[in-house]
């Protein structure tokens, strides 16, 4: 005979056990169906009470009405829990023994006191999900006391650009917008998780706040969790928050919402943000007290690690409702597989920020990626900037070194750096790993540093400040360790020349206070936070050195330069250092800082000493892979047919970087030759046209094949190289030497190889004989150019159309002439003709002015060089006399004021349109009205002939 097992190991017993434990815990008074007393508190479960189907095995009462049931199932059914739900739900149903119901009840929990999983029915497409407890009473009254269910209402949320405004009129990007967007048809869909993927620089954090300020406002959410992994980080969202000002509110974010960065176990009952590390957190939730210094730690880099998740356990004062949304940023990081309890103790919709997600990120978040803007679509759109790589590669870095025997060895303490000196018992090798760890030599230090150093000038060339010194690029250098950090600033300040303020330690530690053996304070630690300001906004420190506190999340836009001393294992680490130097900056702004800049930041440099660049395979490679390739060369290429991918995202990282050099006139003009493309637009499309899932549909399309196929590598060639060329439609010879013109233009090449030496000192002998041969060399080169040139082949081939001659052309003459042959500037020829006594009058106006003096001398209008303001002076006079000696109509005196004002813009403009009514000075006495008043219908007859009068 079978033995009954004791009650206490009966498996649904247990289950109920474990129930009845975790009911209590979560505030519900558990009585037997003979027991009722639905006023004993505010949450009564009674066990197996009666309905008109069978007993349920747990009724929820709060404030003594029905408002839940539970269905209880032994541990081993957890793996099929979901098949009850139709059991729950008849239960939900059924008319219930001694109370008249009149709907439905609205909460369901199926649960085996391991796995518990809720739906409330109030929901739209009512959708069950697993649970850490079941919620408080309290929280199933507030619930039930709203018209809506927070799912509900979030289905009812406004758009956020109803009227479709540009993106700039919401103070939005165009990709924080697509993020907002998608982000909130993700809640509509009831999604649990969502990733927003943006780049560093990007603006994910005035996402996340604009995100959450309409979940606060619109969805009516009580409590959202802003989570980071550093203190450093949580400061930074919080100095964000204070300043935020809403998209629809002239109020900040602060005074509408109460938003607290937990420094402690104590959550005000009103935060409706709460900011907090992942530390602190956990601590809260276990009721433990945590050192502030844990939280500067990014656990991520952290060497010792727990290999299992960290145990979470139920929290009566953070209930796991406690907060309705959790925006985690850094998501990428590696401590969600260890921490990920912590985040499964919340009934919460998790939203993750991060630059540089990994498969782990996108497994986490169930590939919901709401927002996919990357390190290359940023640099097309101008938001970030790219990066090239410049290599100090030195003997000891890679093979190492070796300590021979016998030689006094210098050893020095990790923490005090206190020094003793040594005999060496025998030979020991160490590889370059050990370096600045185990070993440490100086003179390695040095020599990076010092070749650094003198790299400098060709890495940024032509910063020379006022003082006609090299300036420094603001530049961050990463270091090993503390030790080795020092050890390099010393370096930096000897080898540079320079005092303390110019390089500087930024890391947390760096505002420790330096203590003796009885704990007085030797020396005072400088805040880092004081520190990193002075970095990001001031002149000094020019350099700075870190271990951690600025390699993730700081934004200092200013840097130019990263200089790796140390490698990293992490790819998403070694990303997320990058990013550092990513943010763009105006030439305003950097010159704030870098007076000596001659442009806004248009890349940054990754000085790699440590091989770095070469032991990781890198999300983002750098843009410009073929940076020995003239950019001429490049865009001919992809004109000619070429599609490989460095050859097109090293265009479009050369163009990118051009177009942020580039004044409104410059893009006007290559608008005019791209069919009306701007170059912004031309970037964005080649990095398109070798962006891997465009492609990978175009070849799906050309294949013929679904969603999810292989079309195969051939067919992606084919693929990228339609998609090239669909760009490279865009381009043609005239568009390709105006942008090379230009970008010879806007730098210089620096030759430091040849070197110079007097041949002459003394006065020049022979003036006139070169006088004579520039202004002869002007002359062949108008002649040469002249069927090519618009403006040229009027005034040699067709000079009764030089009154059609306007200032576009004569600056486009201009502008070929000082790019083709910058010593025949116009200016120059100029002073050329003086030495010839080939001038009459003063010096011209401008360059304009004084190139079409000196085509008119070429062509032989005029027998000597002749100001032109002075030959539109003189041919004004001719023209009037010649109207008023007539028997026509004179001008009157309001007539001729209009006519004189002309007359002085043809002087400094060379033409006149009705376009230029509507400028000063026409605007002050009505423009093209004001001229129409006083001529008529004649207006435009008088407008030609004052042209040609006047300019033949």
């Amino acid at each position: 005979m079978t033995q009954t097992p004791p009650l206490n190991q009966n498996p649904e017993q247990l289950a109920r056990d474990r129930i009845d434990a975790q009911l209590r815990q979560a505030g519900w008074v558990v009585q037997a169906k003979n027991k009722i007393n639905l006023h004993a508190a505010l949450g009564v479960a009674v066990r197996e009470y009666a309905t008109s189907v069978g007993p349920a095995d747990y009724l929820l009462f709060v404030d003594g009405k029905p408002a839940g049931v539970i269905e209880a199932k032994r541990e081993e059914a957890g793996h099929s829990i979901s098949a009850v739900e139709e059991q729950t739900q008849g239960y939900a149903n059924a008319q219930l023994k001694w109370i008249k119901a009149s709907e439905p009840l609205r909460f369901l929990y199926e649960s085996t006191g391991v796995i518990t999983r809720f739906t409330d029915s109030a929901d739209p497409k009512p959708r069950s999900r697993e649970v850490f407890n079941f919620h408080r009473p309290q929280t199933l009254q507030e619930w039930l006391s709203q018209p809506a269910s927070l799912r509900a209402r979030l289905q009812a949320m406004p758009a956020l650009n109803p009227h479709k405004l540009p993106a700039s009129e919401l103070r939005l990007r165009d990709c924080q917008e697509v993020a907002i967007t998608k982000l909130e048809d993700s809640f509509r869909a009831a999604r649990p998780r969502a990733l927003i993927q943006m780049a560093t620089g990007a603006g994910k954090t005035y996402t996340a706040i604009t995100a959450i300020y309409r979940l606060l406002k619109h969805a009516g959410a009580k409590r959202i969790l802003f989570l980071v992994d550093t203190k450093n980080l949580g400061e930074q969202a919080e100095q964000e928050m204070l300043s935020y000002l809403p998209i629809d509110d002239n109020r900040k974010f602060t005074e509408l919402y109460p938003v607290q960065r937990l420094k402690s176990a104590y959550i005000a009952s009103d935060s409706a943000v709460c900011i907090s590390t992942i530390q602190r957190l956990y601590a809260t939730l276990k009721g433990e007290e945590l050192d502030d210094s844990v939280e500067e730690l990014n656990p991520a880099e952290q060497l010792t690690k727990p290999k299992a998740p960290l145990p979470v356990v139920y929290n009566e004062k953070i209930a796991p409702e406690f907060f309705d949304f959790i925006f985690i940023d850094e998501c990428h990081r590696s401590i969600y597989n260890l921490w990920q309890q912590v985040l499964d103790y919340f009934d919460a919709s998790l939203i993750g920020l991060t630059a540089t997600p990994d498969n782990r990120t996108y497994g986490f978040f169930h590939k919901n990626v709401v927002s996919d803007y990357s390190h290359e679509k940023a640099v097309a759109d101008g938001v970030n900037v790219g990066n090239e790589v410049y290599l100090i590669e030195t003997a000891v870095t890679q093979k190492g070194g070796v300590l021979t025997a016998e030689q006094q060895v210098e050893r020095r303490e990790r923490l005090t750096r206190k020094k003793r000196w040594e005999q060496q018992d025998e030979d020991e090798a160490y590889s370059g790993k050990q370096l600045d760890r185990d070993i440490v030599n100086p003179d390695q230090i040095r020599t990076v540093i010092r070749t650094f150093r003198d790299k400098l000038p060709e890495i940024f060339p032509g910063r020379i400040d006022a003082d006609g010194n090299y300036q420094v690029p603001k530049t961050l250098i990463f270091a090993k360790t503390d030790s080795h950090a020092d050890d390099i600033i010393h370096c930096v300040r000897e080898e540079f020349g320079e005092g303390n303020a110019f390089c500087k330690k930024i890391t947390y530690r760096a505002g420790k206070d330096s203590t003796d053996l009885d704990g007085n304070v030797i020396e005072k630690g400088e805040d880092p936070k004081d520190l990193l300001a002075q970095f990001r906004n001031a002149y000094y420190p020019r350099i700075a050195v870190t271990v951690d506190m600025i390699a993730t999340g700081t934004d200092v836009k200013a840097l130019e330069c990263l200089l790796f001393m140390r490698d990293v294992k992490s790819r998403n680490y070694f990303e997320q250092m990058k990013g550092r130097g990513t943010r763009t900056l105006d030439k305003d702004d950097l010159q704030k800082v870098s007076s000596a800049a001659s442009t806004g930041k248009t890349h940054y440099v990754i000085v790699d000493a440590i091989g770095v660049s070469k032991s990781l395979k890198t999300a983002s490679q750098p843009l410009i892979t073929k940076p020995g390739v003239p950019l001429k060369d490049l865009a001919m290429g992809v004109m000619m047919g070429a599609s490989d991918s460095d050859s097109v995202s090293s265009l479009a990282g050369r163009l990118a970087r051009l177009n942020k050099q580039l004044e409104p006139a410059e893009h006007k003009k290559l608008e005019a030759l791209s069919g009306g493309v701007p170059l912004g637009q031309i970037v964005s499309r080649l990095f398109n046209a070798i962006d891997a899932d465009l492609v990978e549909i175009r070849a799906l399309q050309l294949a013929g094949q679904p969603a999810g196929s292989d079309p195969g590598e051939a067919m992606r060639d084919q693929a990228q190289a339609e998609l090239v060329k669909d760009v490279a439609k865009l381009f043609n010879g005239e568009l390709i030497d105006l942008i090379d013109r230009i970008r010879r233009d806007k730098e210089q090449k620096i030759d430091h190889e040849t070197l110079d030496r007097v041949l002459n000192v003394g006065w020049q002998s022979d003036s006139a004989e070169q006088a004579q041969t520039l202004s002869e060399d002007f002359a062949a080169y108008l002649r040469e150019h002249q069927d090519e040139i618009d403006a040229l082949s009027i005034y040699f081939s067709q000079p009764q159309r030089r009154r059609e001659v306007t200032y576009e052309q004569i600056r486009a003459l201009l502008d070929r002439l000082t790019a083709d042959k910058p010593q025949l500037a116009p200016l120059h020829v100029w002073q050329a003709y003086v030495r010839l006594d080939e001038v009459s009058g003063q010096n011209p106006l401008n360059e304009l002015t004084a190139l079409v003096a000196l085509i008119r001398r070429v062509c032989g209008l005029d027998t000597k060089v002749t100001p032109f303001e002075d030959t539109v002076n003189r041919n004004f006079k001719q023209w009037i006399f010649k109207r008023h000696a007539g028997g026509g109509e004179k001008f009157n005196e309001a007539q001729m004021h209009w006519l004189q004002m002309i007359r002085d813009h043809i002087a400094t403009s060379i033409h006149i349109d009705r376009d230029a009514l509507d400028f000063a000075p026409f605007n002050r006495h009505g423009g093209l009205g004001g001229f129409y008043e006083q001529f008529g219908a004649q207006y435009e007859a008088v407008m030609d002939e004052i042209n040609e009068a006047l300019v033949a």
